[in-house]
């Protein structure tokens, strides 16, 4: 996914903007800052790219998950039902607020399972947030019609799937709010940074105040500004901004760039029987920055896995025995391994997890590979990286 394989003048012209203001935050100081207000402009460049009335640039993905949801007036007690396949700062950021992550299966799309979603609403669940994993997305439809049913929060983590679609809509902005994350490895990169998404005035709002310690930002004079309510540090800086502000510009050149490689290497595995892919709802459209495959069984996933690590190819993922993306290594989280109490409401919620078994997601991520698709690479790098990757399918199965 990385954006920073492609850094250029572009990037490093936004930045001595900064460093010739020397402004680094992204409020205040009118006086100095030349006319450059990165954050600002990136916020507009965003605004156009996800077709959206709103977005708030904050610190990272993972803050703009807790913000999103406190945004919504998720909290203390509140379930939100959670894919089993993400990165661990989904449960991490619903569990900052005091609210209880409520993990249910992915299905083929390798996102979440709408009957399963279904399956595991409450009396307390108050959102369900859908990932989309490895740049594709869940049926968004149906998870849709789930949460108008049940008058549910709707929030769409679109860290790793910037540049997809779905029906016309931008990831990200199919939601009711949407997430994004702009650290080192996604396709477009702050360094560290993430965005807050929506067409709801009051999620924005409640973002805007809540991610600069409350902060009202009306008029001028910073110090003069109220505070509504209770609100925490999650500023992205200049710096980081303007980075994102020439990366963002680029992404159709990004997107351009990891469909080609994508589907050279689609194209050769498509010939190998035992190789299916990921299902994609119809009316949607890869961010190509994966290209996801199963093998017949856990065994062979086994054993492709460690083979392309033995000859050279990198970047491709066996998540089954990944301690980052999958519930079977979250250990930390099953046992509540934290430097400081838990609450006695996310203590009872988590008991699930002693005994609860997630067959349907062992079934698909076991047999999973993921393999990144690189904006660095070659056309000819390509072709023979697709070719080497079906000889060693083949070979195994």
């Amino acid at each position: 996914m990385p954006g920073f394989e492609l850094f250029s003048d572009l990037e490093r012209k936004e930045v001595n903007d900064v460093l010739d203001n020397g402004v680094l935050m992204r409020y205040g100081f009118d006086g100095m800052r030349k006319g450059h207000w990165k954050a600002k402009e990136l916020e507009a460049e965003l605004r156009s790219t996800f077709q959206s009335d709103y977005v708030q640039l904050v610190s990272s993905g993972t803050a703009a998950v807790s913000i999103a949801l406190a945004s919504a007036g998720v909290g203390a007690g509140d379930e939100v039902i959670m894919p089993t396949f993400t990165f661990v700062a989904s449960f991490e950021a619903i569990m900052m607020l005091g609210a209880i992550p409520v993990l249910v299966d992915i299905d083929d799309t390798l996102t979440l399972d709408p009957k399963a979603v279904e399956e595991a609403i409450t009396a307390k669940t108050k959102a369900v947030m859908v990932v989309q994993m490895c740049g594709s997305m869940a049926n968004m439809d149906a998870l849709r019609t789930v949460c108008d049913k049940h008058n549910l929060i709707f929030v769409e983590d679109a860290c790793q799937a910037i540049g997809g679609s779905f029906k016309g809509k931008p990831l990200g902005s199919i939601a009711d709010l949407g997430c994004f994350s702009f650290d080192f490895v996604k396709t477009i990169t702050c360094g560290e940074g993430g965005a807050v998404v929506t067409n709801n005035k009051d999620y924005y709002t409640n973002a805007d105040h809540y991610s600069d310690h409350g902060h009202d930002h009306v008029g001028n004079d910073r110090g003069a500004e109220t505070h509504p309510f209770l609100g925490y540090n999650f500023r992205i800086s200049e710096l980081n901004a303007a980075v994102g502000l020439a990366q963002v510009r680029r992404l159709p050149e990004f997107i351009s760039i990891q469909k080609r490689n994508y589907t050279i290497i689609r194209e050769a595995l498509s010939h190998i029987p035992e190789v299916t892919f990921r299902t994609v709802p119809d009316g949607g459209e890869e961010s190509y920055a994966f290209l996801n495959f199963f093998l017949p069984d856990l065994e062979s996933a086994r054993k492709v896995s460690k083979a392309f690590k033995d000859n050279g190819i990198d970047a491709c993922f066996h998540y089954y025995d990944n301690n980052w993306h999958y519930i079977r290594k979250w250990d930390h989280l099953t046992n509540l391994k934290s430097l400081y109490p838990i609450s006695k409401e996310v203590k009872e919620g988590l008991q699930y997890l002693q005994t609860k078994s997630f067959e349907q997601s062992d079934h698909y991520i076991g047999r999973n590979i993921s393999c990144l698709i690189k904006l660095s690479w070659t056309e000819e790098e390509v072709k023979t990286r697709a070719n080497k990757m079906a000889q060693i399918i083949e070979t195994i199965n």
